[in-house]
């Protein structure tokens, strides 16, 4: 593989900080202690949400949301015309990158994007396209977790959804995703990086384990992506969407206020301003 010269690299070899926690002390989940979520949510309850945007003053429009210990940052840049487009193109484009810092997973990730990374990118850009109206442009749409802690998909889609509503672009309706993951008859919404993990190892044994994220508009009460990891059967899949249903429209109103917060921001500072000429 190609060295990146305008970064340092670290050593080619290099010993793991885990082997010098103690094993008895690490967090585990198993299938006795699924049932009680180590920090105390109901299966159906997900994790406090904090929201900010235009934290990035490059960008046209950013934002931020943490979901627990999932932070992840996004930022939308001007539009720009589509090369080598001839015909007129209704809706636009979306050029969208999903990314892992390096530091954010447990196991050290690269800078270039692997399979995981490049496959989240294309569910991302599924899952804003039917929203978003911008006629012959590309919009580009940059997220990056800086810290994962489970779910971290699905805050990637609420919060590019803020971000490109952050920076102007015209939109049908604001985007939020939720993750459920099953285990048999137990599902658990908003799931940690640990509870994922679980369900994902075991979805290869015969049962209903899985991991199931739905991104949909709240406001016109459509599914945008539905993406399914595992094997579930039809009364699992169906509980588990109307679990997500509801969860998406309780996080809808925080985008909403988070806007609106926004919008008087940048009155109270144009306020200011015309005060200081005077």
């Amino acid at each position: 593989m190609p060295i990146d010269l305008k970064r340092i690299n670290g050593p080619e070899v290099s010993v793991p900080y885990n082997i010098y926690i103690n094993s008895n002390c690490e967090e585990k989940c198993t299938k006795n202690n699924i049932s009680e979520r180590k920090d105390g949510r109901a299966h159906n309850e997900r994790r406090d949400i904090f929201l900010k945007t235009g934290i990035i003053s490059q960008a046209k429009g950013s934002a931020y949301i943490e979901m627990g210990d999932t932070k992840v940052v996004c930022s939308v840049f001007d539009p720009r015309e589509i090369h080598n487009k001839n015909d007129y193109c209704t809706h636009g484009e979306l050029f969208c990158e999903f990314k892992f810092a390096p530091f954010s997973c447990k196991k050290r990730k690269i800078h270039q994007q692997d399979a995981e990374e490049k496959e989240y990118s294309l569910i991302l850009k599924r899952a804003l396209e039917p929203a978003h109206e911008f006629p012959n442009f590309q919009v580009d749409v940059y997220t990056t977790v800086l810290d994962n802690d489970g779910s971290s998909l699905a805050a990637a889609i609420t919060v590019a959804s803020l971000a490109l509503a952050n920076a102007g672009v015209p939109m049908f309706g604001l985007v939020t995703a939720s993750t459920v993951a099953v285990y048999d008859d137990i599902l658990l919404l908003d799931p940690t990086d640990i509870e994922e993990l679980y369900c994902s190892k075991n979805s290869l044994i015969p049962g209903n384990h899985g991991i199931m994220v739905q991104a949909s508009l709240p406001q016109l009460e459509q599914i945008s992506e539905f993406f399914l990891v595992g094997n579930l059967n039809m009364d699992h899949i169906t509980n588990a969407i109307e679990v997500i249903k509801q969860a998406n429209k309780d996080i809808c109103p925080l985008l909403q206020q988070c806007l609106v917060k926004s919008v008087f921001k940048v009155f109270k500072e144009t306020e200011r301003k015309k005060k200081e000429i005077k």
